[in-house]
């Protein structure tokens, strides 16, 4: 049962991950094997200097991308992510349908 879960949170992450490649071109190269140090590093990179938003180039857009990036090598991290990229788009579309009614 436990392994099911698991799979079905990386399936559905990786649903997540790939409609995002769709939107943003380079993403799906950042998912190579051999990009793992790369991935880890530049996520912990992001995560800091999101937390430093004071600073005019840094910014708390940084932060979200940041545990994307991080998620994609720990799967700890992957259900939660998955869950907000949802909630995310979701609202999104909600923001878009209210203006798009205002006008």
């Amino acid at each position: 049962m436990k392994r099911n879960k698991r799979t079905a949170i990386r399936h559905r992450f990786e649903r997540q991950f790939h409609r995002m490649s769709k939107l943003v071109p380079g993403m799906a190269q950042i998912r190579s094997p051999g990009w793992m140090i790369v991935r880890v590093t530049l996520a912990l990179v992001f995560i800091l200097g999101g937390l430093m938003a004071i600073l005019p180039v840094f910014g708390l857009w940084m932060i979200p991308l940041g545990l994307l990036l991080l998620a994609v090598d720990v799967p700890m991290l992957q259900g939660p992510i998955a869950s907000l990229i949802i909630r995310g788009r979701r609202r999104i579309n909600t923001l878009r349908r209210r203006f798009r009614a205002r006008k």
